[in-house]
């Protein structure tokens, strides 16, 4: 598969250093459906519009390959009393059940520290389970982030989010209690991506300071 990839300001290394700052670098892997939201939700983490976001006509995916762009976040937390900046490399993939594990250990070697799961209030969603433990092993749910897109439409149908997710596929329910980030619920009435972006980058930080920063190893034997 072809990669493309926009490095904006290139890949610092997990724990380096950046005039004097401390800088920690997070590897994130966008997964749903098309239509998702998935891009819209990438670029609300790097705080721009380089995913391209829209629907398409004619029924297929707006992505078509793996994707991955990376963002500097100066002076973003405070590690050990000091100043630390926040990279963010983050991996937008086509909508399939499971990534290609040569196309994301090509563009994450290190390994993916959060796992963000994109999926929309609106439509309904097939009743299967996604089997991340064959790619990243049994421990990526601890990585797992679920963000639920359009949630207005709840709201305008007077259902609570809670309600919701006792209502939606099985699939869907386990992935939000077994999650390790919970899930994030967005409106899209609003100018969400910036308005969200930085506590999705709060969460996701959260999320892999209490994986003590480990990365989830990607099974390139895995065959899909």
């Amino acid at each position: 598969m072809d990669l493309h990839t926009d490095n904006l300001l290139g890949f610092l290394g997990t724990f380096g250093r950046q005039d004097e700052r401390n800088v920690l670098t997070l590897n994130v892997l966008l997964l749903g459906d098309r239509q998702s939201g998935r891009s819209s939700v990438g670029n609300a983490l790097i705080g721009g519009d380089g995913f391209q976001t829209g629907i398409c006509i004619s029924g297929d995916a707006v992505t078509t390959k793996h994707r991955l762009l990376c963002r500097n976040f100066q002076r973003f937390f405070r590690r050990q009393g000091a100043e630390s900046d926040l990279t963010l490399r983050v991996v937008d993939t086509p909508p399939m059940l499971l990534p290609r594990p040569h196309s994301v250990h090509e563009l994450c070697p290190e390994g993916v520290h959060v796992l963000v799961f994109v999926a929309r209030a609106d439509l309904p969603h097939d009743n299967t389970r996604l089997e991340e433990q064959t790619l990243f092993g049994p421990g990526w749910r601890r990585h797992a982030l679920l963000v639920v897109t359009h949630a207005d439409h709840l709201e305008e149908a007077g259902l609570h989010p809670s309600d919701y997710l006792t209502q939606t596929s099985d699939w869907l329910r386990a992935l939000a209690e077994e999650a390790g980030g919970g899930v994030s619920f967005v409106d899209n009435s609003r100018d969400w991506p910036s308005i969200r972006g930085r506590p999705l980058r709060d969460r996701l930080l959260r999320l892999s300071a209490e994986n003590h920063h480990r990365a989830l190893t990607v099974r390139t034997e895995v065959s899909l």
